[in-house]
């Protein structure tokens, strides 16, 4: 029996921008979303994926545009898988992302909360990444014109970004407005120099050809480093590019490869080579207890920073402000990786003790510590779940105020349990996903109530809104 057709659906008006940066139209009592529309759009919506609640679909035809829908300034705007809302006005994406904090709030956490302060804007809303990940691949996505010409005369080879959902097709990239330069200048003259020279674009679906990655970090000082991922130890080859890359761009203060011959992409477990300069970078970021210290840190080329390091101090400030320090605090960083959040609040408190479970993250958690002359941090390595114990706070002393910036997936359910234990009078949850944050804090309701929100974005053009809240201790 032939499966019916989706559905069409005609002159539906667009009321909502939602969940992973897709916009929100509901057609009787119908959720439906859809990519690159606008709130505001009346639109023929053509349905190509049905769930239980809520259908999937594509614009077929505009009949109005929304007011608030302006001109997409990229030219991969509409098939590159980032900047998704680069079609509405940078003011228009901050109120919904602050609605977007509102509605999980209300709709997961189910808590009281005061009214939510006006989000952070970033004071770039272009250029302001340091750090970006483009993919080799002989299977370049092609659009229309180039499904016009013969198959022999296609251009297969691309350097640039992963289609979404598709994990062997590449959108090779012109220009991007993510990171400042030198990062466009050395993608395209490392892609044309390999076109050159003849060197195989790497295959996603037979593991097949030597360049696979290119990795460009910077710092807002201006360094930058360079590593490249080969699928092969071809000495010849290898010597040739780095050489070109070395002598095109003298500004390259690190310059790295791996030989990576998984048949994944993930490089921390692969051995990282230094071509020449210095194994790491340094960021710096002025210290939040002020007398114009500026505290440094320390990028390898597998270490986290925030994608937005200038955003990222208005997001650690935030932190900083709604903790309140006295100077008398020990503070649990929770989920610390690098130790930033750590050694930024260090000289406004008594101790900062982090934990993450990244063994080397924790590294340079240390060498952080070192560089900056911060005496009163200790950091943990290990799983926090099982590390967060009676026995730990015996140690290192109860926490006045706990920090926990988990990943997107939230709090592990062990560790909230342990924090309502240990029962801190403050806790500050830093989220880079509001939906977890909200079902986490009603966890922590038992013993908690909500005394600040302030959302950050971090990341202009996307729906990813980061999300700062204070937790007071409570007797119930």
């Amino acid at each position: 029996m032939p499966r019916r057709p989706y559905p069409l659906f005609e002159n539906v008006t667009i009321i909502d921008a939602g969940a992973e940066g897709k916009a929100v139209a509901r057609v009787d009592e119908l959720v439906v979303f859809v990519p690159f529309a606008v709130p505001g759009d009346v639109v023929d919506i053509q349905v190509v994926a049905r769930k239980k609640s809520f259908c999937e679909g594509r614009v077929t035809l505009y009949h109005k545009y929304s007011e608030r829908r302006i001109e997409a300034f990229c030219s991969h705007f509409g098939t590159c898988g980032g900047c998704k809302w680069q079609n509405m006005s940078y003011e228009d994406q901050l109120m919904y992302k602050q609605k977007q904090v509102d509605d999980v709030f209300q709709r997961i956490g189910k808590f009281e909360y005061p009214a939510i302060r006006p989000i952070l804007p970033s004071g770039q809303s272009t250029y302001y990444r340091n750090k970006l990940e483009y993919t080799f691949s002989n299977r370049r996505w092609l659009d229309r014109e180039d499904m016009q010409l013969p198959a022999e005369e296609r251009q297969m080879n691309a350097l640039g970004f992963h289609i979404p959902q598709l994990f062997d097709r590449i959108l090779d990239i012109d220009h991007c407005y993510l990171q400042p330069e030198p990062s466009n200048a050395i993608r395209l003259a490392v892609r044309a120099y390999a076109m050159e020279q003849g060197l195989e674009f790497y295959d996603a679906r037979t593991h097949t050809g030597f360049l696979r990655n290119i990795i460009i970090r910077n710092t807002t000082t201006g360094q930058v480093m360079v590593i490249v991922v080969f699928a092969r130890n071809d000495r010849e080859d290898i010597e040739g590019m780095m050489h070109f890359i070395k002598s095109s761009f003298p500004v390259v203060a690190s310059l790295m490869y791996v030989i990576n011959e998984k048949h994944n992409d993930v490089i921390t477990d692969q051995e990282v080579l230094l071509w020449s300069g210095d194994p790491f970078l340094l960021e710096t970021m002025p210290d939040p207890v002020g007398e114009g210290k500026i505290l440094k840190f320390r990028i390898g080329p597998i270490s986290f920073f925030q994608t937005n390091p200038k955003q990222a101090w208005h997001l650690y400030k935030t932190a900083f402000d709604l903790s309140g320090f006295t100077g008398s605090e020990v503070v649990y960083d929770l989920y610390c990786g690098t130790g930033t959040i750590s050694n930024f609040i260090a000289h406004a408190v008594k101790e900062v003790v982090g934990i993450e479970y990244v063994e080397s993250a924790i590294s340079d958690a240390h060498v952080n510590s070192e560089i900056n002359n911060i005496k009163n941090t200790r950091f943990y390595a290990g799983d926090l779940a099982k590390e967060l114990t009676a026995e730990f706070v015996a140690l290192n002393g109860k926490p006045d105020v706990i920090i926990t910036d988990p990943p997107r997936s939230g709090m592990h359910e062990k560790v909230i349990k342990q924090i309502l234990e240990i029962a801190p009078q403050k806790v500050v949850y830093v989220s880079c996903n509001p939906a977890t944050q909200a079902r986490d804090i009603a966890l922590l309701g038992e013993k908690y109530s909500v005394a600040d929100v302030q959302p950050v974005d971090m990341f202009p053009h996307t729906h990813h809104v980061e999300n700062v809240v204070l937790l007071k201790l409570t007797e119930k």
